[in-house]
């Protein structure tokens, strides 16, 4: 693990975090990233989420998933998977997430709203799942891992940034725990196919943006927090330049072998990082698509 409090130049290289050792208290390297499957040896209980904030600026670009309240079948729908994702965040839980705002709003989300009907009965297992254009959804202990690193000794998050917006689902789960959350996609279906998914759920602290997520969005920065959901070999210059001092960064970095990272804004031009756990995500790539 590189030491917190050591200050470096970024972006930083890929050997600046492998072969580091895990920060005390976190969970171990998993020997097979984002299919981990062990079940939870007890039950959490949920915690109350916090009201959403006002819609914040509108940018050019961006789709607000606002649509009518959801069907009755719907609603049913979602009834009848309650105990199902109970359960999922009863494995997530034990396989070592304690932050009880993160494990809330993990259950609050129906996460079989975002995956393709043919794969419904593998919505909530503890693995990533394909969503077409060579992308995923990430699994469950993944999404609630980086979301609890970013949180860390954090009472509250105002204004996150998401890079890779996918099917919809982590920018889900962080809406409910943020003031605001911006995301970006930059692949056109990918965009309009989360647009689609968030629109019954009427998140009006979600704004989708498509765009080329490596250049973060300088508009409306400074971020309380911004998640990489895929992997570079270095953190690119301009999102550690949009975190607010104090803030946290967490990204996967690597190529084949990859270790999530986070990376907090302690001066104007000044960064600490610290080296997490094993991960595998789709490579991070610049421009539209």
């Amino acid at each position: 693990m590189n030491d917190p409090s050591e200050r470096k130049t970024f972006p930083l290289p890929l050997s600046s975090v492998t072969g580091g050792v895990r920060k005390p208290g976190t969970p171990a390297p998993v020997a097979t990233p984002q299919t981990a499957t062990r079940n939870a040896a007890h039950a959490i209980g949920g915690a109350p989420l916090p009201k959403a904030a006002q819609p914040g600026p509108k940018l050019p670009g961006y789709a607000m998933p606002a649509a009518p309240s959801a069907p009755a079948a719907q609603r049913s729908d979602l009834m009848a998977t309650e105990a199902i994702r109970r359960a999922m965040v009863a494995r997530v839980a034990g396989q070592g997430v304690r932050d009880h705002v993160v494990l809330a709003a993990l259950e609050a989300v129906p996460r079989h709203l975002f995956i393709e009907p043919a794969l419904s009965g593998q919505a909530y297992i503890d693995a990533s799942l394909p969503i077409g254009h060579n992308q995923t959804i990430s699994q469950p202990y993944i999404v609630a891992r980086m979301i609890e690193a970013m949180r860390e000794g954090k009472g509250s998050l105002g204004r996150v940034l998401e890079i890779g917006t996918g099917c919809g689902y982590q920018a889900a789960v962080l809406a409910q725990l943020a003031g605001d959350v911006y995301s970006i996609e930059r692949i056109k279906p990918l965009h309009e196919l989360a647009k689609a998914n968030l629109r019954p759920l009427r998140l009006s602290n979600l704004r989708l943006h498509y765009g080329d997520g490596m250049l973060g969005l300088a508009q409306v920065a400074p971020f309380d927090g911004i998640i990489l959901a895929a992997a570079g070999m270095e953190v690119p210059r301009a999102l550690l330049e949009q975190l607010a001092i104090g803030a946290r960064l967490v990204a996967p970095i690597g190529g084949q072998v990859q270790h999530l990272q986070r990376i907090t804004r302690t001066a104007k031009s000044a960064w600490a990082s610290e080296t997490l756990e094993a991960c595998h995500f789709v490579p991070l790539r610049p421009g539209i698509a």
